[in-house]
């Protein structure tokens, strides 16, 4: 008898059990639009959330109400964000949607007392696009020693939209690399900079003064900017050596003593 009862308790559990919902993946591209959707049956007044959750982070409101008047809540009262209501049919549209979008998102309905998921999505958003690429100026330079250079790194945003994907400062960092071979080394890690064309360049500009040969080479700036490491293509820095008034004069005796002491030689012949 006990086990009897033993078993019509433990088939009473399982069955009382649900089976957990399996959660979607979207998967989408920067700048994209999204939307959500939940289907909700019953005609009964109740309540209905739209969450967000990131993973180590706490549960975020999205938008909260009754089924028949649902609004926005906190940083989500933005244009990016919205939530319609047709019939059963709940939605949450995202706009314009960013690496910060990235997270699970959950609909839940029900009563003060009985509240329900009804379902998740995962919500996935590829790399970053970035409208934006670095130009370096000139391609060339011949210095002489003692003279100074500037070479100028331009970061080039093809809209003013493509700038506010990544505000703020840039962390821009300088290489050069030897003519002997390729051993890169950091010169400077911060520069001047200058806004151009309604902000959609940024100018890098570094000054530096050639001292000896071993400041030759290619030089290279890189630019950091949402999280990514953009680089320049280089400029290659030459050397040139002007020969002065004196350096003339000695080179000119030195031809007319190799003359003479030739003519001295074939005339002894």
């Amino acid at each position: 008898m006990y086990g009897q009862l033993t078993a019509l308790i433990l088939l009473a559990v399982i069955q009382t059990i649900e089976v957990p919902h399996h959660i979607s993946l979207t998967v989408v591209e920067p700048g994209d639009n999204l939307t959500l959707t939940c289907i909700v049956i019953g005609k009964e007044i109740g309540l209905f959330y739209w969450y967000k959750l990131n993973f180590g982070y706490m549960i975020q409101t999205i938008a909260s109400g009754s089924f028949t008047k649902i609004t926005l809540q906190g940083q989500f009262k933005n244009p990016r964000f919205n939530v319609t209501k047709e019939g059963d049919l709940h939605s949450l549209i995202i706009r314009n949607i960013s690496k910060e979008d990235e997270a699970t998102y959950f609909c839940q309905a029900g009563a003060a007392y009985l509240m329900k998921f009804i379902n998740g999505t995962n919500l996935a958003v590829n790399g970053k696009k970035i409208s934006v690429h670095v130009k370096q100026s000139p391609e060339t330079a011949s210095v002489q020693l003692g003279a100074s250079m500037t070479l100028q790194c331009s970061l080039l945003y093809t809209n003013k939209e493509s700038r506010a994907q990544c505000p703020g400062e840039h962390s821009v960092h300088w290489f050069r690399a030897g003519s002997g071979g390729f051993h890169p080394g950091i010169i400077y890690t911060h520069s001047n900079r200058s806004d151009e064309q309604e902000e959609r360049s940024c100018v890098y500009s570094l000054s530096k003064t050639i001292q000896n040969s071993s400041d030759a080479g290619t030089y290279y700036c890189a630019v950091v900017t949402c999280g990514e490491i953009l680089f320049g293509e280089g400029t290659k820095v030459e050397i040139i050596f002007l020969w002065g008034p004196a350096v003339t004069v000695l080179t000119v005796l030195l031809a007319l003593s190799v003359i003479v002491i030739a003519v001295l030689i074939f005339s002894r012949d």
